[in-house]
């Protein structure tokens, strides 16, 4: 089994992934998946024995059990402790580190391919393997974004938008009479209390967005925009399936399908 690690800047996707390639899919199965919080106050020693209790607790495993470790980071300070946690807790465990330079086999075609995030770049290896190109990302998270894959399979690109939890919580913190209040649907669009309007101006707005850029970057992908594969990922994912227009197919654990694809290229 191999323990993929995607340390985001909220939350960190843990996924414990089949030890064999799907012949259908050409990528790894997602066997096992927990959701924490990304603390960056928390030492090499306490993810050792967080991920132990995870593996323990849910499939009866130690951390010394699996196969190999594969981890991708946007925040540099966690990135550090990841190697410390490494090299003292999976120490007979092979590991990959996803840093630039580590081989994804998708090229980056951009000014300066190191500026972009490392989930970004897997997430497009992931949708590459599993629909082909052209192909769209749209990951929801801390901020939203948008990565475009061509027809050739290249990475090519994207767009950065504020994330819907923190465009709440920016309005909350802003407006004298505004507060924050729960991401959820609204009873209509047109709200009839505060919270109502509120839910309702980040639901449909952002809904609004994820079409309009969607469309715009399908016309510059492809001949014909409706080629174009378009996923949605992300822990706030489920809140804009329905009412986005543009959103196709709903992979959840798609930064793990493509950690386990890096590692299957760069494994010791």
């Amino acid at each position: 089994m191999l323990l993929a690690i995607d340390v985001g800047n909220t939350q960190t996707v843990i996924g414990l992934l089949a030890a064999d390639v799907d012949a259908r899919s050409g990528a790894r199965d997602v066997a096992e998946h927990w959701r924490v919080s990304t603390d960056p106050e928390r030492t090499a020693d306490e993810w050792g024995v967080l991920l132990d209790a995870l593996l323990a607790r849910r499939t009866g495993l130690s951390v010394e059990a699996v196969d190999g470790v594969v981890v991708c980071s946007t925040v540099p300070s966690v990135l550090a402790e990841m190697r410390d946690m490494l090299d003292s807790s999976f120490t007979r465990v092979p590991a990959v580190v996803v840093v630039p330079g580590v081989r994804t086999g998708i090229p980056v075609l951009v000014d300066n391919p190191r500026e972009v995030g490392t989930d970004r770049i897997i997430n497009a290896v992931a949708a590459g393997r599993l629909y082909g190109g052209p192909a769209i990302v749209v990951d929801f998270g801390t901020a939203t974004t948008f990565d475009a894959v061509s027809a050739e399979g290249a990475y090519v690109g994207g767009a950065i938008a504020p994330g819907i939890g923190i465009s709440l919580d920016a309005l909350g913190q802003r407006g004298a009479q505004l507060r924050k209040v729960e991401l959820a649907r609204p009873r209509s669009v047109i709200g009839k209390n505060t919270v109502e309007a509120l839910q309702s101006g980040a639901l449909y707005g952002f809904a609004g967005q994820v079409d309009g850029t969607v469309r715009r970057m399908a016309v510059e992908l492809a001949d014909d925009p409706d080629d174009v594969a378009v996923i949605a990922t992300g822990g706030l994912a489920p809140l804009l399936l329905g009412d986005a227009e543009t959103l196709q197919h709903h992979e959840p654990w798609l930064t793990l399908v493509g950690l386990g694809l890096v590692w299957d290229r760069n494994r010791p």
